[in-house]
């Protein structure tokens, strides 16, 4: 801004006194050179004068005139960038897609023609929405698999449900779908046992047990498979996916060539089916 007001003031004493810079000479007959040359200065100080003007005004324009404008922009940018960022993952997961569900649970027809990648967290509430949303979606059609990428961010609220999940499907894949509907649809902690966080970890796993058994899981095996070598190379590809994708939060969907960050409807998700491949 001192540099624009600076660059105002050199403008300005430019065009009312640039002429004196030059010789006098002849005053009554100056010479084609000099009539020229004052000509020069005054475009000159003209457009160092509308050019400091200009970026004088512009921040006034977009901020209170017009401020709209600046969104538009901004949605512009984001769009452009999402459009690139789609290109990407749409080309690692043509490349990589078996890669990403042989060892992740999937939700309807396992051999499916579309594909839906979801990352989730069962301690995420907008996670519980899309999963409610994702299941008003595969009660429709039956070309759709889900591929649950159980992506861990809260702490002891999210470790034990995602290895619980990873694990019963070693076991039984069906039931490991009953198991996730069950820990997105129902508590699997108290707000007492949020009171003691040194406990809370085990709390949460036993609870988590108990749906499990509910689910026809042999609890002992799914115990000792959460600690296993499956479950932890399942939760390193999540990790290192979503670092890949740039995904920092839950829920994050890829369908088809497209990227959704957050919670979106089973009307938007059947769009982009539809617009799959």
């Amino acid at each position: 801004m001192t540099w624009t007001i600076l660059v105002l003031v050199v403008g300005v004493l430019l065009y009312l006194f640039g002429g004196m810079m030059l010789s006098k000479g002849d005053g009554k007959n100056p010479s084609a050179g000099k009539i020229v040359a004052k000509k020069c200065i005054s475009v000159i100080a003209i457009i160092l004068i509308s050019g400091s003007m200009c970026r004088l005004y512009m921040p006034y324009y977009l901020t209170t005139v017009n401020p709209a404008i600046v969104q538009e922009m901004v949605n512009g940018m984001q769009a452009q960038q999402q459009a690139e960022k789609n290109k990407q993952i749409r080309k690692y997961v043509r490349s990589e897609g078996d890669k990403m569900m042989r060892d992740a649970p999937v939700l309807g027809n396992r051999d499916a023609k579309k594909t839906i990648y979801v990352w989730t967290d069962f301690s995420c509430p907008f996670c519980r929405r899309v999963h409610g949303e994702i299941e008003r979606v595969l009660a429709d059609r039956d070309d759709t698999r889900v591929v649950i990428k159980n992506f861990s961010i809260h702490g002891p609220l999210s470790d034990a449900p995602a290895k619980a999940v990873i694990a019963a499907n070693l076991q039984d894949p069906e039931k490991a779908g009953e198991l996730t509907n069950m820990l997105m649809t129902r508590d699997f902690y108290t707000q007492d046992d949020l009171k003691d966080q040194a406990t809370l970890a085990d709390k949460v796993e036993a609870n988590v047990l108990k749906m499990a058994a509910e689910a026809g899981l042999d609890t002992e095996k799914l115990k000792a498979d959460m600690n296993g070598d499956v479950v932890a190379r399942e939760m390193r590809n999540v990790r290192d996916l979503a670092q890949r994708f740039e995904i920092t939060g839950t829920p994050f969907l890829i369908i088809g060539e497209q990227a959704f960050p957050g919670a979106i409807p089973a009307a938007q998700i059947e769009t982009a089916l539809d617009e799959a491949e």
